[in-house]
């Protein structure tokens, strides 16, 4: 049996050793049927440190929260939280699962009396730490409220009032912000921060990587073991390697030659160890940055394609991940997909057109004149908060909603797009709904291939790959309803991409999805666009938006923002500056004294701030203040704005103007 030991000793980034508060040895869970789900590993986490597990669907992170919560037994090891074992420490322990526990149809306040009296907490201390919590989360406003008409954020954030009114020494969290938008994910983060600096230890599971770069440290979680552990900069350092932005015209061309090149030269394979695509540019992974642009180079223009290294950078975590992955012998792969029906001479016209598009309910305006286009080919990612309209939009670009005033166009077709002929020309993956969950997988596949109306010489082949494309081979009898979200998602995916759509409206189609099986995802969706489709995206996870061609920036229901990924980031215009600082806690709490609280972002021990002024003015200041309040700082450099930063500014800057998104 593998196990991976780590050192009690744990040191947080301020310099402080701490006893540990979760302590996990050897610990193993076999289901029946020998399945062993977790077999064998050990994990110290320390009292204020914040843990992140990471690790594709079925790595085993569940089952290792739900022992630790001591809802399940182990089926041998120990897990002591402050020297109690898990199922004895259950009154000191708050945990939050995957889906959302609690009552639709209580209030706010009616959910938290009811856990606090589960919880046993008397009720003087119930009312004062249940109003604190909801007033830290700027939730007190809805107390009346029915935890069932709740945004997918506000609910998130009451399950965590409700985990911390018994005051729990330790928190765990389950894939928290899976659907929730970047301004609740980046409110809940501060707030998880704040706690952990009170001395709450947290132990958070997610999908997101850009959220583990906020963790103190990271493991890596494979088939029941966890393979690395460290914090996000070792890790990015463990990989020993730069990642350089490249940009060329033919981007799926130049990632096509430059994999297959990998794949047939060792020499090559050496020097680019990982590429991947994005809306305007390639990253690759190099370990050597001088050789990697000389055979990066070499190898596009043998091919016939020139390029430009626009940048170089350090790795993202996501690298690391798959890096490590990869090294075990996981990869996600897929046969080809089996597309006879290509769109490309459609290429460049427009296949979805708003002008001037209004819906209005009632006396409340969800979209306020939207004018967009989508053209063949090409890859579009509408953003917003929840309540920002993106829904509300879609349904009615794909016909399932009337505007109430404004011209639309689909497929070339103006006026009523219900049509049977546009309905069998458009694919269309929703948020909540894709498939029928009392129904085989099979089944689920033969109703959509009907419904599109996929030719019976087809059908067998698609369905072939759809469950060769969800690592689900040889399980068509399988219920649907049975599967975890992620593997969920890609058999919907499938699904609606079967008939070879000219149109594709995805709405969060990798909602809780691992990342492995993310870049399957973008990877087929390039494909389809290289192929002529024009497709329509939405998604919470702003560095999946990086693939993306063009965005568009919604804010309570209009418009705000539009552009490439890069030409947005060059809108913002100011200066992000990057700190490394002794106490990064006291840090962001001093900056957002005074200032606009959007400005100031803790990363772990990484404090990002945005500046108008000019760089070193912005600069001086920020020096200034942290030096004055006696922090000492390790290092500061400019870093290039993400798109969480810009999203974040948008939203920020039409809040300013009193534009305020639905769910609000």
């Amino acid at each position: 049996m593998a196990t991976t030991s780590i050192t009690p000793a744990i040191t947080l980034p301020n310099g402080g050793a701490t006893a540990p508060a979760i302590q996990v040895a050897a610990l193993v869970k076999t289901y029946a049927g020998n399945i062993e789900a977790v077999r064998g590993i050990d994990v110290t986490v320390a009292r204020g440190e914040i843990f992140g597990l990471i690790g594709p669907d079925g790595a085993g992170k569940t089952t290792t929260f739900q022992i630790m919560a001591g809802v399940m037994e182990a089926t041998s090891g120990t897990v002591n939280i402050y020297g109690e074992p898990a199922r004895d420490a259950r009154f000191h322990t708050g945990y939050l699962t995957q889906t959302f526990s609690l009552y639709p149809d209580l209030t706010v306040w009616e959910n938290i009396v009811y856990i606090g009296d589960l919880r046993e907490v008397p009720h003087t201390e119930l009312e004062e730490r249940g109003r604190r919590y909801l007033a830290m989360f700027d939730m007190d406003r809805f107390t009346d409220r029915l935890a069932g008409r709740l945004s997918g954020g506000m609910k998130q954030k009451l399950s965590l009032v409700c985990a911390l009114v018994s005051q729990p020494q330790v928190l765990l969290l389950d894939e928290p912000t899976t659907g929730v938008d970047p301004v609740s994910r980046r409110e809940f983060w501060d707030t998880l921060a704040h706690l952990a600096a009170d001395g709450l230890t947290i132990m958070i599971a997610t999908p997101y990587l850009d959220e583990a770069e906020r963790c103190h440290r990271v493991g890596l979680m494979h088939l029941g073991l966890i393979r690395e552990i460290g914090t996000p900069a070792e890790l990015r350092e463990n990989l020993h390697a730069r990642r350089l932005e490249v940009h060329t015209d033919n981007l799926g061309r130049a990632e096509e030659v430059l994999a297959d090149a990998a794949e047939k030269s060792p020499e090559v394979r050496k020097e680019i160890i990982d590429v991947q695509r994005f809306g305007d540019r390639l990253d690759v992974i190099a370990p050597n940055p001088e050789r990697g642009r000389v055979v990066l180079q070499e190898t596009l223009k043998a091919a016939g394609l020139t390029s430009d290294i626009y940048r170089e950078d350090q790795p993202a975590l996501e690298n690391v991940f798959v890096a490590t992955l990869r090294a075990a012998g996981q990869e996600m792969k897929a046969p080809p997909y089996p597309g006879v029906h290509d769109h490309a001479d459609l290429r460049g016209t427009i296949a979805i057109g708003a002008t001037n598009l209004t819906k209005r309910f009632g006396d409340f305006t969800a979209v306020k004149n939207v004018s967009l286009d989508v053209r063949y080919g090409e890859i579009y990612g509408l953003l917003g908060a929840n309540g920002a309209g993106k829904t509300t939009t879609i349904k009615m670009l794909c016909g399932l909603l009337d505007p109430t005033t404004g011209d639309m166009q689909l497929t070339g077709e103006r006026g009523s797009l219900r049509s049977p002929e546009v309905r069998q020309r458009i694919g269309y993956m929703s948020q909540k709904f894709s498939l029928y969950d009392d129904l085989s997988i099979g089944e689920n596949l033969d109703f959509f291939a009907g419904v599109y109306g996929v030719p019976e010489r087809e059908r067998e082949d698609k369905k072939r790959w759809v469950m060769a494309f969800s690592g689900l081979e040889g399980k068509l009898d399988l219920i649907t309803g049975s599967l975890p979200g992620g593997w969920k998602q890609r058999v919907a995916f499938g699904a609606s991409i079967m008939h070879e759509p000219e149109v594709l409206f995805l709405d969060e189609p990798t909602s809780g999805v691992d990342p492995l099986a993310r870049r399957a995802f973008w990877r087929m969706i390039n494909k389809l666009a290289d192929m002529g489709t024009a497709i329509l995206v939405t998604t919470h996870y702003l560095e999946e938006a990086e693939q993306c061609n063009r965005l568009g920036f919604m804010v309570a229901g209009e418009l705000a923002a539009e552009g490439t990924p890069r030409g947005v980031k060059a809108q913002q215009g100011g200066h992000l500056l990057e700190f490394i600082v002794d106490q990064p806690q006291k840090a962001s709490d001093l900056l957002r004294q005074g200032a606009e609280r959007w400005r100031v972002s803790l990363f772990g021990d990484r404090l990002h701030v945005i500046t108008d002024d000019n760089l070193e003015a912005g600069h001086d200041a920020t020096v200034a203040k942290l030096v004055a309040a006696g922090i000492t700082i390790k290092s500061v450099m400019e870093e290039q704005y993400s798109l969480e930063d810009v999203f974040i500014a948008v939203v920020e800057k039409a809040r300013k103007l009193g534009k305020v998104a639905s769910d609000d």
